[in-house]
């Protein structure tokens, strides 16, 4: 149990700190993102606000796709995902501003943030705890409709960022960039952190057929 804790933990914290590199790139928000900005200026409240009401509503999405009961478990990760996604942005990025950094320096930034989204994200799978709704709802799509991690990844994001365009979201080249290479990359390091997690840790293993 110790074990699967710490993978867990170790890929929420990875996946993050790559969410706070692309931030700070400052060249157009994650899909996700642009969409509860682009809510929040249209309806109004708070971008977490929105985050929180669709969390919620994408855990009856989920159960909806996988005929089963809501996974209300899924509220925990929501709670880590806040702590942890603070910690990088309010202590560790606390006094980092690159609006006037060089382009290519934005651009390399950018890069580092999606590898090591993608990497966190493939960590954080591994050891089937609860998942934020939307960590799951890739998965799901990927399981439902028997696609590999990549192209359930790219559909939800190929939603979310048109979606976010429509409603005037900050929709930019590092969306662009997260709809296109994001699920790529999961794909790629989970095909490596998957062998790796079950060679510590021998037992079934529930993931490979997105492998």
């Amino acid at each position: 149990m110790l074990y699967r804790v710490t993978i867990y933990l170790l890929g929420m914290f990875i996946n993050f700190f790559g969410v706070a590199l692309i931030i700070h790139a400052t060249l157009g928000a994650g899909f996700w993102t642009s969409f509860f900005i682009g809510i929040s200026d249209l309806v109004g409240l708070t971008v977490g606000f929105w985050y929180g009401v669709f969390q919620i509503l994408v855990i009856f999405i989920n159960s909806s796709l996988m005929k089963q009961k809501p996974e209300w478990l899924a509220v925990l990760p929501i709670v880590l995902e806040s702590f942890i996604l603070d910690f990088w942005l309010e202590i560790v990025f606390a006094s980092v501003n690159l609006t006037t950094a060089p382009i290519m320096a934005k651009v390399f930034i950018l890069i580092a943030g999606m590898v090591t989204i993608g990497l966190g994200v493939a960590i954080y799978i591994l050891p089937q705890f609860p998942r934020a709704p939307f960590d799951q709802l890739f998965l799901v799509v990927s399981s439902r409709f028997k696609l590999s991690l990549q192209m359930g990844q790219t559909i939800v994001a190929v939603i979310m960022a048109t979606l976010a365009l429509i409603i005037g979201g900050p929709v930019g080249i590092g969306t662009v960039a997260l709809v296109i290479l994001l699920g790529p990359i999961i794909q790629f390091w989970y095909e490596r952190a998957y062998p790796m997690y079950y060679m510590l840790y021998p037992t079934h293993a529930p993931h490979e057929e997105y492998l």
